[in-house]
């Protein structure tokens, strides 16, 4: 990671000027020291755990991860450490799911036995979900803080989650209504919400980042990606009699293809545009989504304050790109290997079940062979992913940096406390969860 430190001593002639002398070495102020070999068989060895205790070792294995990830990762020589335990991510997602059960089975009940009244009511259990979704965002990144330790003084995270969720939900439902153009300011307004109740002990923290500038900077993509579909649905609109072509459908006999083309010549040519719009869309979001992605998290990084201490990233766009790829490379490898051991296990299954009188047997043991094998499947892909763009997320972020006012570290006194993990549960339980 690249750092300069007005505080730092001058490096000597023939070093990096950009690179502070710490204690008579040149050695950058934040680094990332891990090793993706070492990454791998832990990951590996986690998946081999998922796949014998069906799920639930996973408490244990992003325990592992966060531990990894947190103390290869250097401040001034010092590593991050993460002091959460399995037990307590495990503690917190049985209560969590001690809550959603009853409120799922109520709106169960409820549309069962309640008639249209009740149907009304199911209709709430997804906006009340989305809720408690964004209220578990904030839980949990309250929980990971306060288990994020540095020279012995703590992150932690104050304010409402409450406040967080309705904030949250609102600004999501911007999004939608304006299809995406919303996202910069969401996302900054919500990142300087979060920021602004995070210290890392006494050093409050806060959040720079314009929303402006990232809507500027994403713009381009937002009409290569989403500029397709409005010109298909303008062209549908300018094209089709709706009016007639309601008419046609509701009228009784004769084939309805021929109704709809009488009435609505244009109507095939608005599927076939919505269609190629379609195409062009999805390849756009596959082709930029690397783009979008390195974009967000250069302007998100760049935005970080604590107290005098300013942080800007260089990520560069190729790096993310890199990630992806051997995403693809590995996980099409990986896919090949496992076609051709299905294979030939299918073929060893079938001169197997080939010499089983019983059917019923015969069907359950293809069925648990397919299973099996979609698991295998799921959680190779899992793998490949948290090794490839995961972790190199991880490491060019923090590679990319360059810290000013590192002085401000020196003059921090601890405070805060541990909190409860049942935030980081229920964001488990609803599958909102993350680092």
């Amino acid at each position: 990671m690249t750092v300069i430190d007005p505080a730092a001593p001058v490096a000597p002639t023939g070093m990096s000027a950009r690179m502070p002398v710490l204690g008579g070495a040149n050695v950058p102020a934040v680094r990332f020291t891990g090793d993706a070999g070492a990454y791998w068989r832990l990951l590996i060895r986690g998946a081999m755990r998922l796949a014998i205790t069906l799920g639930i070792y996973r408490f244990w294995l992003a325990t592992d991860i966060r531990r990894y990830l947190w103390s290869h990762t250097e401040v001034r020589g010092d590593s991050l450490e993460y002091t959460g335990t399995a037990t307590e991510l495990l503690i917190g997602f049985l209560i969590a799911i001690a809550v959603i059960i009853p409120i799922n089975l109520a709106f169960f009940v409820a549309a069962l036995s309640l008639g249209s009244f009740g149907e009304a009511v199911s209709v709430l259990a997804f906006p009340l979900l989305a809720f408690l979704g964004q209220y578990a965002v904030y839980r949990a990144r309250r929980y990971r803080l306060t288990r994020t330790v540095l020279r012995g003084v703590r992150f932690y995270q104050d304010g409402s989650a409450w406040h967080y969720a309705v904030c949250a939900v609102f600004w999501w439902m911007m999004i939608a209504l304006t299809v995406g153009l919303a996202y910069p300011f969401a996302k900054s307004r919500l990142e300087r919400f979060k920021m602004r109740h995070t210290h890392y002990g006494t050093l409050p923290g806060r959040f720079e980042g314009s929303g402006v500038r990232l809507l500027l900077r994403g713009l381009p993509m937002w009409i290569l990606t989403v500029g397709p579909l409005l010109f298909a649905a303008v062209f549908a609109i300018v094209t089709v009699d709706w009016t007639l072509m309601v008419e046609a459908v509701m009228r009784e006999g004769g084939d309805f293809a021929s109704r709809i083309e009488s009435v609505a010549p244009g109507f095939y040519a608005a599927i076939v545009v919505a269609i190629v719009a379609a195409i062009v869309s999805v390849a756009m979001a596959v082709v930029l989504f690397p783009v979008f992605q390195a974009m967000v998290m250069r302007w998100w990084i760049s935005g970080l304050r604590f107290g005098e201490l300013s942080v800007r990233s260089h990520l560069r766009t190729g790096q993310i790109y890199g990630a992806y790829a051997r995403f693809l490379l590995y996980g099409l490898l990986f896919l090949i290997g496992a076609l051709v051991l299905a294979a030939a296990g299918a073929a060893a299954l079938y001169l197997f079940a080939g010499s089983l009188s019983q059917s019923e047997l015969t069907e359950i043991v293809w069925a648990g062979a397919g299973i099996l094998f979609y698991v295998i499947v799921m959680l190779g892909f899992s793998t490949i992913y948290q090794a490839t763009v995961k972790l190199s997320l991880w490491r060019y972020g923090a590679e990319s940096c360059e810290l000013q006012g590192l002085a401000a570290l020196d003059q921090v006194k601890a405070a805060g406390a541990p909190s409860s993990a049942v935030g980081e549960g229920l964001a488990d339980a609803l599958n909102v969860g993350g680092f």
